[in-house]
């Protein structure tokens, strides 16, 4: 999955084609009432919607009917229209998050008080998933790194590892061994307090859907759609490389990092193009899905081959 945040800021008309674009009081009321409450009381930000660069070009903002029912959550399922399919009674309030490990402020958080201090952040990534399609997504949510400084994390935090609800009775897809659940994933420190890491709430100024991880998930726009893990109700700091579902399922081609990179070829296919939902042309895969401006430095002196 790859997100794309750019210097420019323009009208939400001039970038978007959905035309049921909400506005920020019903956005606001949405939260307050759906998917876990949350933002209960947190005001949506104010500053303009971040235009999404590639190669100096605008990108079209994919229509809200294809995000919502085009997506990889294999809690519901493994096609890509399961998860709209099977996720509409998924259930998100109440909602708690666990936070452990080497972190001052470990607890077990009601969702609406962890997030009450921050303001959400109106954001325009580039989501690419490994089966090379990709989206243009608005979300809405809280950078990772304030939520991080909150919680204080000690020096001996080289890690944040994150954990999926795991709830067979509403997850239909956990009752079949596809995956090793719950589904867990994590980055390291300098990545989760990078400024494009994000824990999203919303989408086209509403709550997450069913079948887009609500009412908390990760949004990680340079890396593959897999690491940006979903429904998210444990955050640990910890000190070692925590173990990640696709690495622990199939390292021989998902690896920790799983950062976009179109010179490596997975093992079963070309990574060097991908698809536009709503494209029929294929088009180059940027590095870094096309922020290497903003996170190439993270990884100076690693071979990107190795460390895949």
């Amino acid at each position: 999955m790859l997100i794309r945040r750019g210097s420019d800021h323009i009208p939400s008309s001039e970038i978007t084609p959905e035309a049921v674009y909400l506005n920020r009081r019903k956005f606001i009321g949405r939260l307050g009432a759906g998917a876990a409450a949350i933002a209960a009381g947190v005001p949506l930000g104010s500053q303009a919607h971040a235009a999404s660069q590639s190669r100096g070009q605008s990108d079209e903002l994919t229509p809200y009917e294809a995000i919502t029912n085009y997506n990889n959550f294999y809690e519901f399922g493994t096609d890509k229209e399961d998860p709209a399919r099977h996720a509409g009674n998924f259930t998100g309030h109440p909602w708690s998050v666990d936070v452990n490990g080497h972190v001052s402020k470990a607890a077990t958080y009601d969702l609406p008080d962890l997030l009450s201090s921050f303001t959400p952040e109106e954001r325009v990534y580039r989501l690419r998933c490994v089966e090379a399609w990709s989206m243009v997504i608005p979300w809405q949510g809280i950078p990772l790194r304030d939520v991080i400084n909150y919680l204080e994390p000690t020096s001996s935090a080289k890690y944040v590892a994150f954990q999926t609800l795991h709830d067979p009775e509403q997850m239909r897809g956990q009752r079949a061994r596809v995956l090793d659940w719950p589904y867990v994933e994590g980055l390291r420190m300098d990545e989760a307090m990078h400024p494009l890491t994000l824990l999203a709430v919303g989408i086209y100024e509403r709550p997450l859907l069913g079948q887009n991880g609500p009412p908390i998930r990760l949004v990680v726009p340079w890396k593959y759609g897999f690491k940006s893990v979903k429904s998210i109700v444990r955050i640990s700091f910890v000190e070692e490389e925590p173990p990640t579902t696709w690495n622990i399922m199939a390292p021989q081609e998902y690896g920790f990092y799983a950062n976009v990179n179109p010179e490596v070829d997975h093992p079963r296919w070309s990574q060097a193009r991908e698809r536009r939902v709503g494209e029929l042309r294929p088009r180059p895969t940027p590095m870094f899905n096309g922020y290497g401006d903003q996170v190439a430095s993270l990884y100076s002196g690693m071979d990107l081959t190795r460390y895949y």
